[in-house]
């Protein structure tokens, strides 16, 4: 891997969504739109404030799982990996510097996402607005890490959509959204535990809450971590130069 390639990489990602309009909005509006819809529907209740915290986690990781899972496949489909890895350009080079584009796009799309709920959807933040920031980024880039994992499998972007049920489903009915985890039978409130969005929707929403303490807040930040690490090693060892 060389840190010159990587960053060549980046900028040629970033240089191609410069020019997609649509993407550049499901990237960066479609989250806060979705925020204040769920914001709009349960206008004059108390149910925002409760679960919007979980709405900071859910929406941006969706959005960043399909747009980096879609695009980093269609550069295999099109014959453009290919291409670029018969240069001196490795795999750990492509991976990270997809991941360094859409980990900026990342940070952009959270400030707005954050932004937008804060100052426009009345969400109250009784914990520190930076490092609720710190773990909607990081969830972003959980996102990010696992669209270039499910990439690396998938031969079409309809298998992509299919992989959701697999990489993205279970940690949305196992997080903590719906009901508790701790009133989950003994055996989902484990595998959920495990699940790294999980960990983003306890943390968005002790943050947002003012219920626990800092050190336990970034505990939660690197266990997501150890899940982006993972997924981006095994996606760059995974990848193929091309779909058949």
């Amino acid at each position: 891997m060389s840190p010159k390639r990587t960053l060549a990489t980046t900028g040629r990602v970033l240089a191609q969504i410069r020019h997609d309009p649509r993407t550049i909005a499901l990237l960066l509006v479609v989250p806060s739109l979705l925020i204040g819809l769920v914001a709009w529907i349960f206008d004059e209740t108390e149910v925002f404030s409760s679960i919007g915290p979980a709405m900071l986690a859910l929406f941006p990781f969706i959005v960043m799982f399909l747009v980096t899972s879609i695009a980093t496949l269609r550069e295999r489909r099109s014959g453009t990996l290919e291409r670029l890895l018969s240069m001196p350009l490795g795999k750990g080079d492509f991976i990270l510097g997809y991941t360094l584009a859409f980990g900026l796009l990342a940070i952009v799309q959270t400030a707005i996402a954050v932004a937008f709920a804060v100052g426009v959807c009345g969400l109250t933040i009784d914990g520190s607005l930076g490092l609720l920031f710190a773990v909607a980024i990081v969830d972003a880039l959980l996102g990010t890490a696992l669209g270039l994992l499910a990439s690396a499998f998938a031969r079409t972007e309809f298998q992509v959509v299919q992989f959701m049920p697999v990489f993205v489903f279970p940690q949305i009915l196992l997080g903590g959204i719906f009901l508790p985890r701790d009133q989950l039978p003994e055996v989902l409130e484990t595998i959920g535990d495990w699940m790294p969005l999980s960990h983003a929707i306890d943390a968005l929403t002790a943050v947002a809450t003012g219920d626990e303490d800092a050190s336990w807040v970034w505990l939660r930040i690197l266990f997501i971590g150890c899940w982006i690490v993972g997924a981006i090693v095994v996606g760059s060892l995974t990848l193929r130069r091309r779909t058949p």
